[in-house]
């Protein structure tokens, strides 16, 4: 026996789902897309701004290193992630923080007072603090990074 073929039929009511279905999911599909690809670059710009910070501190606390050379260490460093011009390097005294009254998380490091390292006395604390706002580095400036400001800290003692 031969087998008998038998035409299929084609429903063409369906023609236009396709495109209304793309037209609902791709908006989705790429915000989130983007947004991925976002967060990511903001986690590795707050990253490097960290790295940054501590290898400078590193680099600062032995003797003969000029408060300047630390600031310049800094910002080759994240060179590669952004611009340097648009961060902010603050190398400040950090005495502060050996007080037993004091609260870490409450100093305000822009209003410490400024510390040159040639000059510094073994021992002393100072901080690195690297900033840069977010809206200045973005990829895509985000609505959600208004006002986001991104920082790396390292407290080092000058030996």
């Amino acid at each position: 026996m031969k087998a008998r073929r038998v035409p299929i039929e084609r429903r063409d009511d369906h023609r236009g789902a396709t495109i209304v279905e793309t037209a609902i999911v791709l908006p989705v599909f790429l915000t989130f897309l983007f947004g991925v690809i976002e967060f990511g670059h903001a986690f590795m710009c707050n990253a490097t701004l960290t790295a940054a910070a501590k290898d400078a501190a590193r680099y600062g606390s032995v003797d003969g290193v000029t408060s300047q050379q630390v600031i310049d260490r800094v910002k080759a460093r994240i060179n590669g992630a952004f611009k340097s011009s648009k961060a902010t390097v603050l190398l400040k005294d950090a005495a502060t923080y050996e007080l037993t009254t004091t609260n870490p998380s409450t100093v305000n490091v822009s209003n410490l007072p400024n510390i040159e390292l040639s000059t510094t006395d073994s021992r002393h604390l100072f901080i690195v603090r690297v900033t840069v706002p977010y809206d200045q580095i973005a990829i895509m400036p985000p609505f959600w990074a208004r006002g986001l400001t991104l920082h790396g800290d390292s407290v080092m003692r000058h030996e």
